[in-house]
């Protein structure tokens, strides 16, 4: 192996760590809500494209074909990206939170999906399918590979400091509280508890990592577009990755995010060798990868590859 090719599969490294990390905040973010509290949120893509473009509009200079010219700093920026998302988050609990299971999935993603289509239509804000291209990357100044590895750390960071925070969470009585609200609603209204309000919580909290993952992307990717934001990759892709990491479980989250994200990413590189004639369907084949892996997953761990286990304690919430 010459140096440019050990210097290649570093970058490949580099980038299946950055989006590995994305995808575990939101895997963190959907633990939170499915996983903790049974919230069955579909419209996961709608919240990335919020994070994503929300943050795009803030950092980006001043530009004819969209709203911008803001040129704030780029942690302002996600900061706006996760603020703007909470309250999008909380209205969209207040009409929807009621809602069970699938009613609530449905739901979830038809907002989800309204979302996605008023930001590719609104073209004076977002340039519609032509989407916002320069959006600063962190660390731009530093020389490559410098510049991604810097971004990386910066995302393992997030995941590790919010892991921390989630994990510390479902140990304390707000998270067996949400555990209870998921396996006996009745009870804990017999309880005396608030479930409408802390269904609503657990909502915005997971979709403010959802959003906060879609500023990340669209500062890693320099560009956010519609195509970026499609509910196969945004939702149906992070929804296999709690489920095979294990749902209930924040380690469960991470490691299911790194492992599909790798296996997403090697199966790309596999398509791209098929033959022209079956080019077209490499999508198909990618899809059906991932399916077939799940059931693999499902058949051998019920619970996913890390189960949830649940505190030992004689505390009452």
């Amino acid at each position: 192996m010459d140096s440019a090719q050990a210097y290649g599969y570093m970058l490949y490294f580099v980038s299946l760590m950055t989006m590995g990390g994305i995808y575990a905040i939101m895997c963190l973010g959907l633990n939170i809500q499915w996983g903790f509290t049974g919230l069955f949120n579909a419209g996961i893509a709608g919240f990335f494209a919020i994070g994503a473009y929300v943050s795009a509009i803030l950092t980006t200079a001043e530009s004819a074909s969209h709203l911008g010219g803001y040129d704030l700093p780029i942690a302002l920026g996600l900061v706006g990206a996760m603020v703007v998302t909470a309250v999008i988050a909380w209205l969209v609990g207040l009409l929807c939170i009621r809602l069970r299971s699938d009613y609530l999935a449905i739901a979830t993603i038809g907002i989800g999906e309204i979302f996605r289509l008023i930001l590719k239509n609104e073209i004076w804000a977002t340039n519609g399918a032509r989407g916002i291209a320069k959006i600063p990357l962190p660390f731009e100044t530093l020389s490559e590979p410098w510049n991604k590895i810097g971004f990386m750390l910066l995302v393992l960071a997030v995941v590790a400091v919010f892991y921390f925070v989630i994990e510390r969470a479902r140990l304390a009585p707000w998270g067996r509280l949400m555990t209870g609200i998921r396996e006996n609603e009745q009870s804990a209204r017999a309880a005396g508890k608030n479930v409408e309000r802390f269904r609503i919580e657990a909502f915005v909290c997971g979709s403010v990592l959802m959003g906060l993952a879609g500023g990340l992307m669209a500062h890693y990717i320099k560009f956010i577009g519609p195509g970026a934001t499609e509910p196969l990759t945004t939702t149906f892709l992070v929804w296999v990755m709690l489920i095979a990491g294990g749902s209930g479980n924040n380690r469960g989250a991470v490691l299911g995010a790194f492992l599909l994200w790798g296996i997403w990413s090697f199966s790309e590189v596999l398509t791209g060798r098929l033959p022209a004639e079956l080019a077209v369907k490499a999508a198909y084949f990618r899809i059906f990868l991932i399916g077939l892996l799940l059931q693999v997953v499902l058949q051998r761990y019920a619970g996913g590859i890390l189960p949830e286990r649940r505190p030992t304690t004689n505390k009452v919430a």
